[in-house]
């Protein structure tokens, strides 16, 4: 399986009837601090450099991209239904082929979901809000209901690595159950280091995902991404994922 011929795009998992792929810094129009291929529409960059970005990858896509108003909360949009506007989630899930679904980051989670058998699909924004709220439930919530015999699988792509995301004690307390993907950080009390990937990995298997694969990318130290926490000011990536073949 490979991507539509496109520099745009980093590979995802390899899923047969499923294609996901991940945009980087390069390729676009947007001037510094968002160079060069912002594809936020929110963070104070040039409205015509962004409408540029994103007609590019059009381009390279079956369709256009389901952007949702993401607000580090739990809602789920049906990409299927008809809707009017910027829907308002931090999810969404689709049954149809060709309908690509999107999520912009800068160091938060992006995490696709699928069956098996590629016949639904879902994606994900998890911050540690969303992530301590439940958005990944949610969205395989949203996904059994379309699907509920089938078996599952994840991808999570690049965002903020292990160590380098700092937390305080606000967010420790959020995951009262699972202080193993916290570790204190040396000389500074009240401070840890929180492995987002890895409490999200752990969410899902217990949700009954059973095949979850990390890309192991860190926003903050690959300079291909843009990172939040590592430049401020900056633009977003994008995770795109759509269903190939028919369902059986």
């Amino acid at each position: 399986m490979s991507l539509p011929s496109s520099s745009l795009l980093l590979p995802g998992p390899a899923w047969p009837g499923v294609r996901v792929g991940v945009t980087t810094r390069a390729g676009g129009a947007s001037a510094p601090p968002f160079d060069t291929f912002n594809l936020g529409d929110h963070v104070g960059d040039d409205p015509a450099a962004v409408a540029h970005n994103r007609a590019r990858l059009r381009q390279a896509m079956p369709d256009d991209p389901c952007w949702l108003r993401q607000v580090h909360g739990t809602h789920v949009h049906d990409a299927d239904a008809v809707h009017d506007g910027l829907p308002e989630a931090d999810a969404a899930v689709t049954t149809r082929v060709g309908r690509l679904l999107a999520i912009l980051t800068a160091d938060c989670l992006p995490v696709v979901l699928t069956d098996t058998q590629g016949r639904v699909l879902g994606v994900a924004h998890a911050g540690w809000r969303g992530l301590a709220g439940g958005v990944l439930e949610a969205t395989l919530a949203a996904l059994k209901a379309r699907a509920p015999d089938a078996r599952w699988q994840a991808w999570i792509g690049p965002a903020i690595g292990p160590s380098a995301f700092e937390v305080g004690a606000d967010v420790l307390s959020a995951f009262p159950d699972a202080t193993r993907f916290f570790v204190p950080r040396d000389g500074h009390p009240g401070k840890w280091w929180c492995d987002l990937p890895g409490l999200a990995t752990a969410r899902l298997a217990a949700a009954g995902v059973e095949d979850v694969v990390c890309s192991d990318l860190c926003t903050v130290a690959d300079a291909r991404f843009y990172s939040y926490r590592r430049d401020g000011q900056t633009g977003r990536i994008a995770t795109v994922a759509w269903l190939e073949t028919p369902r059986e």
